[in-house]
């Protein structure tokens, strides 16, 4: 019998710095704190119509992670699939620690990084709670700034990664050449989509913002950030003209 895992939904914001701390703090959930027992769920790809996405969160257990109280994901969540079993609202987090805060949307700095990781511990405790599962011993912990504390002897070294509920299933997936080699980038059309919706903005931070929500839900490798950048923007530049259709 397939292993029962938890949904994680984060909010797609970028007008707001609780946006930026829900994605990271989903990241951190997904690739170091509960990497066996989570999946993510593409909120651009749901609203979007995504099968796989409401099929899951319709079926298996999610926990919404909202930056403002709109609570975009967990309305979504409850509108086309299911109730999530849990939400969470970053700007809720924060007004218990006032002193913690980020310093923009692009740079979270050091308040927002722990903002962050008190966010991120927070949906580990419910993704324990919704599975029944007690703490482990094996637990992957964050310490300071989000980096992952030493492994216990014999625990597993094995580089971790994030894993979409949709990968295998048919997904909509988009071939991007980085460096000369075709590498196959989830959710990038609907993620696309509404980066074209946002219209004015400096082409700058259009690129940030394709990259840091690509981030998201396909698992980058921290050296090759500038070179999945420049492609993903060429791939943006082609769609957008082509008036969103390519």
């Amino acid at each position: 019998m397939p292993k029962r895992k938890v949904g994680i939904i984060s909010c797609s914001g970028e007008e707001l710095a609780e946006g930026t701390v829900s994605r990271v703090a989903t990241r951190w959930v997904l690739e170091r704190l509960r990497q066996e027992q989570t999946v993510t769920l593409c909120l651009p790809l749901f609203l979007a119509g995504g099968k796989e996405e409401r099929a899951f969160a319709k079926f298996f257990p999610t926990i919404a992670v909202d930056g403002c109280p709109k609570l975009c994901a967990a309305r979504a969540t409850a509108a086309y699939s299911a109730e999530p079993a849990a939400r969470i609202v970053v700007s809720e987090i924060a007004a218990r620690y006032p002193e913690l805060k980020p310093e923009s949307r692009r740079q979270l700095g050091p308040g927002g990084e722990e903002l962050a990781r008190r966010v991120a511990e927070e949906i580990a405790a419910r993704v324990d709670q919704i599975l029944a599962q007690p703490t482990r011993a094996k637990l992957v912990r964050l310490g300071e700034m989000g980096q992952p504390e030493p492994a216990h002897a014999g625990q597993d070294d094995a580089e971790p990664t994030a894993v979409c509920s949709c990968q295998g299933g048919g997904v909509p997936a988009r071939a991007v050449l980085v460096a000369g080699s075709p590498v196959s980038i989830l959710a990038l059309e609907p993620i696309m989509q509404q980066l074209v919706a946002f219209g004015d903005g400096a082409d700058g931070e259009l690129r940030n913002k394709l990259l840091e929500m690509v981030k998201v839900y396909n698992p980058i490798p921290a050296e090759q950030e500038g070179l999945y950048a420049e492609a993903l923007w060429r791939e943006f530049l082609a769609y957008r003209q082509g008036g969103g259709s390519r």
